[in-house]
């Protein structure tokens, strides 16, 4: 009998890719975005049976609206991936906007805790289950103008870290993955769709392409059930750390 595999983000980017690489192993997808005709499109790639849930992370009454409605063949979710995430803006502290800064926050970390407490009971009961976290290298070190995005971010790292030690002994893994440079629709989000700006983020060196992350998750919950790989950060072979990446111009 196939695993269930739910993925939040998945209309673009990591969660696209993500969604397609657990179905080749054969884990039937519940997918989640806020794109009706993205998810569709999605399904019709995917080469296990799917489910798609319409909704935004950020509101809290329809995660659980959505949950509480969940046929119940879709109900033992084995493996659930916090993908969900965005970047608004890249101002100083003094000169961000309050939108942006609730915007984040809203979605990478109360989005995140929304959709995790409505799936890990389950994953309890049945002594077994998989939440994989996507975090990112801005949770790990802050860079200028990152400050709020940084922050959801860091948050995102002390959840995955506390979530792993609350589940201890109950049979559920906890795991994060943290990328670096990703060429996905991030910078468009972040830069309010200006396309000339967000190529630039790009340019110079061979970024990581969603698909990169997709393979990891993917190695990661087919490991024996006895391994757990807690925490991996990932980058391209021309980025050190946040702000240093090796352009050639």
């Amino acid at each position: 009998m196939s695993k269930i595999a739910l993925v939040t983000g998945a209309s673009s980017g990591i969660g696209w890719a993500t969604a397609k690489a657990l179905s080749a192993v054969g884990y039937k997808l519940i997918i989640c975005g806020r794109r009706s005709e993205r998810l569709g499109a999605l399904e019709q790639e995917l080469s296990t049976d799917s489910y798609s849930m319409v909704f935004d992370v950020r509101d809290r009454e329809e995660v659980e609206n959505q949950f509480a409605n969940l046929p119940d063949e879709w109900k033992n979710m084995e493996v659930l991936i916090n993908n969900a995430g965005n970047a608004h803006g890249l101002s100083s502290i003094q000169e961000g906007s309050v939108d942006d800064w609730d915007a984040m926050i809203d979605i990478n970390v109360k989005g995140l805790l929304y959709v995790t407490k409505s799936v890990i009971p389950g994953m309890i009961d049945r002594g077994s289950g998989h939440v994989i976290n996507i975090g990112s290298i801005a949770g790990k070190e802050v860079y200028p103008n990152g400050n709020v995005y940084c922050a959801s971010k860091h948050a995102v790292d002390a959840i995955n870290n506390g979530m792993r030690l609350d589940l201890n002994g109950t049979g559920v893994k906890v795991s994060q993955v943290c990328p670096g440079l990703v060429e996905t629709e991030f910078s468009m989000v972040r830069f309010k769709g200006d396309q000339e700006r967000s190529k630039g983020v790009y340019q110079g060196y061979e970024a990581l392409k969603a698909e990169d992350i997709a393979d990891i998750i993917q190695f990661i919950v087919t490991r024996p059930a006895h391994v757990n790989l807690s925490d991996v950060i990932v980058f391209p072979s021309e980025q050190a750390s946040s702000t240093i990446v090796n352009k050639q111009l």
